[in-house]
C-alpha cells in the first residue's frame, strides 16, 4: 500500500488509517501490532468531543497504544505497518500535548445490552417503512458490486478494473464499513483477487450493537465475530440477520434498518461482494471518508484498461477466453468483456463464475431492468473526472442537509 507519510493526522484519519492497518495482511506472525491497533480501535469508536474529558481520554488511549506497541516491537523491526503506527502515534501525542506519564486506556468494554422496547422502536428501525411513510413513495436504491479481478460497478453505474493489492474500503459511511482484501491470484499469475472481506456494521443506539462480519477464502462463516447471527438484544436488532443462503458459497446479509442488503459469495480461491443500499445512506459520510471504491472507483492510479492491459499479460488468447465467457454470458456488456479480461490473464477457466454471479446479483438488485447491462466505450479512460465530480456534488448534497 506504499509508505505512509502523515506530517500532521486527524483524530479521523487515524481512525481510518488504523482500521486499514487492522486489516491488512502484511504483517508478520510473530508481529503482534494488529493486536495493538484493534485495542486502539475499541478504545476510541466511540469518542466524541473536544472538551478536557475528551482530551483525557484521548491521551489514554494513545499511551495505552504506544505501550502496546513497544512490548511488540522485537518482533515487530522492520514491519511496516508497525513503524507506520509508531509515527502516527507520535504524531497524535503532540497534536493533542499529551504527556507521555499517565494513566493508560483498557479497550473499551461493550456496553450493557438494554432489553427490547416493544413494536414501536422496532417500526423505527425498518428504514424503508419510515422512509415511505415521511415522503410517500420508496426510497432510490443504488447497487454495487465487486468481482473477479476485481472489478467494480460503483453506485453510479461507472465499470472499472482496478490494480488493488491489500486492503481497500468499498464503503465507509456512518452506518457501514466495508473493506476488501486483494492477493495474486497464484505465483504464476498477474492476476489479484478479492481473499478478504470485512464488513462493520456501526452500532446505532436505538437499533442494533456494533457488528463485524469477516470472511476469507474457504471460511465463509454464517455468524457476526462474536457469533451472534442478529443485531443484538436492542429493539431493532432483529432487523439486522444473516442467512446462510448456499453454505460456503453463499452469505446474505439484511440490514432493514438502514434499508440494505449484502451479498458475499465465494466462487473457487475468491470472493466477491454485491451490495443494495438507499442513496440517502450511501451519501451519509463525511469529508474524509471520500475514498469509497463503490461511490468513486478505483483511484486514477489504479486504474487498469481491459483492453490495453490485457494484451500485455494474457495467459491465454483472447478469442478462446471470448468463447468461454459467451457459454455464460451471451450478452457481450461490460460483465462479458470483465470476463474476457479474468479468463485471459489468469488461464483460469472458473472465472466466468465470477461475472456470472455478479450480473444475476445485480438482476436481484438493480430498481431498474434497464439499467442491469453496461456497455464500454473508449470514454471509460476519462471517467476520473465525473466520479470526482460526483463526489463534490454528494459531499455538497450533505452538508446541505445537515
Amino acid at each position: 500500500m506504499g509508505k505512509l507519510h502523515l506530517p500532521k493526522c486527524s483524530d479521523s484519519v487515524l481512525l481510518k488509517t488504523v482500521l486499514l492497518l487492522i486489516f491488512c495482511e502484511q504483517v508478520n506472525a510473530q508481529c503482534k501490532i494488529v493486536k495493538c491497533n484493534s485495542e486502539y480501535v475499541s478504545a476510541t469508536l466511540n469518542l466524541r468531543g473536544s472538551g478536557r474529558n475528551a482530551e483525557i481520554q484521548k491521551c489514554s488511549a494513545l499511551r495505552a497504544y504506544s505501550q502496546c506497541t513497544r512490548k511488540t516491537a522485537r518482533t515487530c523491526r522492520g514491519d511496516l505497518i508497525y513503524h507506520s503506527a509508531v509515527h502516527i502515534i507520535e504524531d497524535l501525542m503532540i497534536q493533542h500535548n499529551c504527556s507521555k506519564e499517565g494513566p493508560t486506556a483498557s479497550p473499551r468494554p461493550q456496553p450493557p445490552q438494554p432489553l427490547p422496547e416493544g413494536p414501536r422502536k422496532q417500526e423505527a428501525c425498518d428504514y424503508e417503512r419510515t422512509f415511505r411513510e415521511k415522503n410517500g413513495k420508496i426510497p432510490k436504491y443504488l447497487h454495487c458490486g465487486v468481482f473477479g479481478d476485481p472489478h467494480v460497478r460503483t453506485f453510479s453505474g461507472d465499470f472499472q478494473t482496478c490494480r488493488v493489492n491489500g486492503s481497500w474500503p468499498l464503503l465507509d459511511n456512518e452506518y457501514l464499513f466495508v473493506q476488501a482484501t486483494s492477493s495474486p491470484l497464484s505465483t504464476m499469475s498477474n492476476a489479484t483477487v478479492t481473499t478478504k472481506i470485512t464488513i462493520i456494521f456501526k452500532n446505532m443506539k436505538q437499533c442494533i450493537d456494533q457488528k463485524v462480519y469477516q470472511a476469507e477464502v474457504d471460511n465463509l462463516p454464517a455468524a457476526f465475530d462474536d457469533g451472534s447471527v442478529n443485531g443484538g438484544r436492542r429493539g431493532g436488532g432483529s432487523n439486522l440477520k444473516i442467512y446462510d443462503r448456499e453454505p460456503g458459497s453463499l452469505i446474505e446479509i439484511e440490514a432493514p434498518y438502514i434499508g440494505t442488503t449484502i451479498r458475499v459469495r465465494q466462487l473457487a480461491k475468491q470472493l466477491s461482494f454485491s451490495l443494495r443500499m438507499p442513496e440517502d445512506i450511501s451519501l451519509a459520510f463525511q469529508e474524509e471518508q471520500d475514498l469509497q471504491l463503490c461511490l468513486g472507483g478505483c483511484p486514477a492510479s489504479q486504474f487498469i484498461s481491459r483492453t490495453k492491459d490485457l494484451g500485455r499479460t494474457s495467459s491465454i488468447s483472447r478469442d478462446k477466453a471470448k468463447s468461454l465467457c459467451r457459454g455464460k454470458l451471451p450478452v457481450e456488456d461490460a460483465y462479458f468483456q470483465s470476463c474476457v479480461f479474468d479468463v485471459a490473464i489468469s488461464g483460469d477457466t472458473n472465472m466466468t463464475n465470477a461475472a456470472y454471479y455478479a450480473l444475476e446479483d445485480a438482476k436481484d438488485f438493480l430498481p431498474e431492468p434497464g439499467t442491469l447491462h453496461i456497455f464500454s466505450t473508449a470514454a471509460a479512460t476519462s471517467l476520473h473526472v465525473p466520479v470526482a465530480l460526483l463526489i463534490l456534488l454528494s459531499l455538497a448534497a450533505t452538508v446541505g442537509n445537515l
